[in-house]
């Protein structure tokens, strides 16, 4: 299959997944995973600004992603950092030459790494309300159709969060955001419990919630709930999981 075939079914892929009580979780997750795929980057993660401004974690593809999203959101720097607070595409071509612009930042990525970093904004009615970041383990920029294609996927994050059946239900732009903020924090709690229960990482652990999410046609954050709330036996979701 061709890159151009390969897009075009992603896009259709992500247009199918955002039907009426779509999981926002899972398909922010499934994007990012999918700009690893098509573009040249080694990682990627999404920040969300939430109802006071802080930028917290909202997808990532790897544990490494999102460890180097937390710490942005942590120590308030970083290009993801900028990107949201300007509204604008922020992006360093070495870290190494960046450490005076991001002390925190830029010397914990280029220890687990990372050499260079893209990040694009997410808007929504004006506003600049998350990022999406891509990590790269070489140095440079990614190229023009790279950053027009990175850009759509933005766009498409935001359009994800902040979708006009919401809207006319009566959600204002800051309680549906909020609202996706919630489920990821449950998510990540469960994801957690299972990870230390079945004694498995936690990239394994978010998959096998999330494949018996889909295996039983459940909001992730609803079965989530249940594993926290011993609805839901760990062991048998592991055990079911792993098989697939």
């Amino acid at each position: 299959m061709s890159r151009e075939q390969r897009i075009v079914e992603t896009f259709v892929e992500l247009a199918d997944m955002m039907v009426d009580e779509f999981d926002v979780v899972d398909f922010l997750h499934r994007l990012a995973g999918r700009c690893v795929e098509l573009l040249d980057c080694a990682e990627a993660g999404i920040l969300l600004a939430d109802a006071a401004g802080v930028l917290r974690v909202m997808a990532s593809s790897s544990e490494r992603s999102e460890a180097l999203e937390l710490l942005q959101s942590q120590n308030e720097e970083g290009p993801c950092f900028e990107c949201v607070a300007g509204g604008r595409t922020v992006f360093s071509e070495n870290l190494d030459d960046d450490r005076a612009r991001w002390p925190v930042f830029a010397p914990a990525a280029v220890r687990r790494g990372v050499r260079s970093v893209h990040a694009l904004p997410m808007r929504a009615r004006g506003a600049t309300i998350g990022g999406l970041n891509l990590f790269r383990s070489k140095a440079g920029r990614i190229d023009q159709p790279d950053a027009t294609l990175a850009q759509g996927m933005a766009d498409i994050a935001a359009i994800a969060l902040i979708q006009e059946r919401t809207l006319r239900e009566g959600r204002d732009v800051v309680s549906q955001l909020q609202g996706a903020l919630t489920s990821r924090v449950v998510i990540e709690q469960a994801t957690g419990m299972l990870a230390e229960r079945a004694q498995i990482g936690m990239d394994v652990a978010f998959a096998r919630l999330r494949h018996h999410a889909r295996e039983k046609n459940r909001r992730l954050s609803e079965v989530a709930r249940e594993l926290i709330d011993s609805q839901l036996d760990a062991s048998e979701l592991a055990a079911a999981t792993s098989e697939h």
